[in-house]
């Protein structure tokens, strides 16, 4: 299979990029076709003025024709010179070739026709030759010290990216020429520790594997955008996008570096689970100059490891730089509670034929600007402010009578699938919110999952029991989320009244790595199956995964490679379509 287009575009771009901002400056080719229009038109003179007997009037004096045949072979050789010396390759080429027609010429005249008047231009130009010849081998040389300088100042010693210089030079370029790109800063989760447990040496071996994976991805083409990565300095590395088409596009970029990162590190034995936060700002539309674009995206990048959620890809906003930035998102949330901001996206969920089974609702909200706020930023200062339940409460109001009127629609066979703290399953009154939510929605209640966490399992598991008993008597059906990621406790969970575990991503993206990662998610599967669970793989995002989670019996899939999260027209349409 031949490379795409996008690989030709972008192969080797790191280096090219940087060469266009260290290399040496020529002449443009105006200045070179000049200089060669000046150079012929002179030789022209030259050869109508060397053997002319004619002669000109200058003030009172008559002056001979030919005299000005020096002349003006003293400024072909100059033009000569000048394109040698500024004009690069082509200039030195065009150069010699000249001289050595010219040297030609002027020998055949003295040794063929006995004209030795030619001598001093033989001299002359000979003189001309050495100097152009001269002035090559010393550009030639300057070169090849700027490449070393070039190579010094701009890449880093220990990966061989980019550095911080360059990275500030490729800026500075692109804001000169008003271009629009994405400046996205990166920070290796985590890394101290790296550090802390195997050293300093180990540590720069898996700097130098995750510069080797992104700069494959840059150089390649693949993210089909035209990527720079550099690293800043130590665990830090700054990514810069163009030529995106829309601001999605920037988005499933910084996702590709994202999950290259999330696989499996092998290092002399040693593995390693990496992970990054990614925040990222727009020229000029998060900013009005080169310090301000890389600075916000610092700003971003800074946030989403002080908010130490899962969505790791965060974008710039004005209220990161404000102290108060606490009160405003958390007067965001309230004023979407009072305005009706709060909406829903769904995530499909399939059978391993790509039959759809249902859907998983996920919250979303806006600002009163109508501008999208991520939920890495509002949920945690919701369960922060006790608004949590709220948030939930919405959104399983709205999906519900958006599923409701769906399956009277249709009559589709389909889950709706709604997510349940801890804290919220406990209420006194949850029990009754349910069943109120059935009435109003219409929602069959066999249509209905309410999912939990397993760490519920250790908190309070005879009253969940208890709860989820009365659920399951209504007719709900029961999912355990994110399992693995916990410590649950066998006992309880064979006594647990559910339906349907789901791994956790984080196992999915190392299932096919190794051996021993395959078994462990074949073994979670193959418990649930003993005890009469179904089991959903999340994060399913590549068909490897698919044909691993076949083999091994897993009933449904969520993730990526079937179906991102859909707002309500695209998941009816999907409905409809099936």
């Amino acid at each position: 299979m031949g490379k795409s287009k996008y690989s030709y575009r972008a192969e080797n771009i790191l280096e090219k990029t940087i060469d266009s901002l260290a290399q040496r400056r020529e002449a443009s080719v105006i200045v070179y076709i000049l200089l060669l229009i000046f150079y012929l038109f002179a030789s022209y003179i030259v050869s109508t003025t060397a053997g002319s007997d004619k002669s000109v009037m200058i003030g009172e004096d008559t002056v001979a024709v030919y005299v000005f045949t020096g002349v003006y072979s003293s400024v072909a050789n100059l033009c000569i010179i000048l394109m040698a010396n500024f004009c690069g390759t082509i200039g030195f080429i065009t150069s010699i070739t000249a001289i050595l027609i010219q040297i030609a010429m002027l020998l055949s005249g003295i040794f063929v026709r006995g004209n030795y008047s030619s001598l001093p231009g033989l001299v002359a130009n000979i003189v001309t030759a050495v100097v152009v010849y001269v002035i090559f081998k010393k550009n030639r040389k300057q070169e090849r010290y700027l490449k070393r300088i070039r190579e010094q100042a701009t890449a880093d010693i220990l990966t061989g990216l980019p550095n911080g210089f360059a990275n500030s030079e490729l800026i500075d370029a692109l804001v000169k020429r008003k271009e629009s790109f994405a400046v996205v800063s990166i920070d290796i989760d985590g890394f101290k520790s790296i550090n802390d447990t195997v050293g300093f040496d180990m540590g720069n071996r898996v700097l130098i594997e995750i510069a080797t994976i992104w700069k494959g991805i840059a150089d390649r083409g693949l993210s089909r955008t035209l990527d720079f990565i550099t690293r800043i300095n130590g665990d830090e590395f700054t990514l810069i996008i163009r030529d995106f088409g829309s601001y999605d596009d920037i988005i499933k970029t910084i996702e590709q570096y994202k999950d290259a990162l999330d696989r499996k590190i092998n290092i002399d034995g040693y593995e390693f689970y990496l992970k990054a936060s990614f925040g990222y700002a727009i020229y000029p539309i998060d900013a009005a100059d080169g310090d301000a674009v890389f600075s916000h995206a610092v700003a971003a990048m800074k946030e989403v490891k002080r908010l130490g959620s899962g969505e790791r890809i965060l974008r710039f906003s004005s209220e990161l730089l404000k102290d108060g930035n606490k009160l405003i998102i958390d007067n965001k949330i309230r004023d979407a509670l009072q305005n009706d901001l709060i909406f829903f996206n769904l995530q499909p969920q399939y059978d391993m034929t790509h039959k759809l089974r249902g859907f998983e609702a996920l919250a979303r909200m806006k600002d009163s600007e109508g501008n999208v706020i991520s939920p890495v930023e509002f949920i945690p200062a919701a369960e922060r402010l006790g608004l949590i339940d709220e948030i939930d409460l919405m959104v399983y109001s709205k999906s519900a009578m958006f599923f409701g009127r769906l399956i009277k629609e249709t009559g589709a066979d389909i889950v709706l699938s709604i997510n349940v703290s801890v804290k919220h399953l406990m209420k006194t009154n949850f029990i009754d919110e349910i069943k109120r939510l059935l009435k109003e929605s219409g929602i069959p209640a066999d249509h209905l999952e309410i999912e939990i966490t397993e760490s519920i399992l250790l908190e309070s598991p005879e009253k969940a029991i208890e709860g989820l008993n009365e659920l399951k008597n209504m007719g709900i059906s029961i999912a355990i989320d994110d399992f693995g990621t916990g410590y649950s406790s066998l006992s309880y969970l064979n006594s647990f009244p559910s339906d349907i575990l789901k791994i956790d991503k984080s196992f999915i993206d190392r299932m096919n790595e190794n051996d021993s990662s395959k078994k462990y998610v074949e073994a979670i599967i193959s418990l649930a199956h003993v005890l009469d669970f179904k089991v959903i793989a999340e994060g399913a995002e590549v068909q490897e995964q698919l044909d691993t989670l076949r083999s091994i019996d897993c009933d449904y899939v969520q993730g990526f490679f079937w179906g991102r999260p859909l707002p309500e027209k695209e998941a009816e349409e999907l409905v409809k379509s099936m």
